[in-house]
């Protein structure tokens, strides 16, 4: 449809795919190397600016391949929700997938019994197909990435400053996923719609039961109920210094827009004319 296709340039300008004449930027050029959708690309390359590159390569498979959860029967639900508590980070979801992808990785190099990795993953309630096609993707991502010469940095995860860098980089190119639970009680609203949703069951936060205020998703589903899927708590502080000041204007009043703009306001030098601020 052509909204749509107007929805996908306006979507790729906003991630500086293209230039003024609407062809690929530089910088398009290298995200289409990928073949990621176009704010997972965007979140790849700069990973290698925020140094979390081995981080974001694990993110990326696990949410590019499909669900590692497998859906419990009634009676064994609790169990496999206790089983997946040992992987919830209190980061959020996108943490947790590398701590799930690590795990199966440690049981796949060291079986122990057999039946390993596929009998761990049924211990874990999780899918062994999803998780080994997890790791044929992020092969093939670590192929392009020295394909075309792009930085790998070491990995450093559960670090302070690499979760800030995990959150920097997913806000680059997700910042038009951004939500707001606007009574305390899940209901999210989505900044760029009146949508509103609520936390996917398989969400870690749903396993520890707590609600973030402020979160970045991945996917947002109508066919399971209006849900966000891979969720992460983000700061609004972060969200008002990264993101592009011209997709910020183009966002439908709220009150979220208004307390996000409060914080643009206050971030802006002192000094600077108001009209550049504006």
């Amino acid at each position: 449809a052509p909204e749509s296709l107007m929805q996908a340039l306006e979507d790729l300008d906003y991630l500086a795919a293209l230039d003024n004449n609407g062809n690929l930027s530089e910088f398009g050029i290298i995200m289409s190397e990928f073949p990621l959708d176009p704010q997972l690309s965007k979140s790849l390359l700069a990973s290698c600016e925020f140094e979390c590159v081995d981080e974001m390569l694990t993110i990326a498979a696990m949410v590019t391949a499909p669900s590692c959860f497998l859906q419990a029967p009634p009676g064994p639900e609790e169990l496999a929700r206790s089983r997946w508590h040992r992987f919830c980070h209190p980061a959020g979801d996108h943490c947790t997938l590398i701590n799930v992808f690590n795990a199966f990785k440690a049981a796949t190099a060291n079986p122990t019994q057999p039946g390993n990795p596929e009998k761990w993953c049924c211990d874990y309630f999780l899918s062994c197909s999803a998780l080994s096609m997890a790791e044929l993707i992020r092969a093939e991502l670590v192929e392009i990435m020295k394909r075309i010469e792009l930085p790998i940095s070491e990995p450093d995860f559960g670090s302070e400053g690499n979760l800030l860098s995990i959150k920097k980089a997913l806000l680059s190119g997700y910042f038009m996923h951004i939500a707001r639970d606007v009574d305390g009680s899940g209901n999210y609203l989505m900044l760029t719609h009146k949508q509103v949703a609520q936390l996917h069951p398989f969400s870690s936060y749903c396993n520890t039961r707590r609600i973030p205020e402020w979160v970045l998703f991945h996917e947002f589903s109508i066919s399971e109920g209006n849900s966000i899927r891979v969720v992460s708590e983000i700061s609004p502080h972060l969200f008002a210094e990264l993101v592009p000041q011209y997709y910020f204007s183009n966002l439908p009043p709220s009150e979220s827009k208004d307390i996000l703009q409060e914080m643009i306001n206050h971030l802006a030098p002192a000094s600077a004319p108001k009209e550049e601020q504006k």
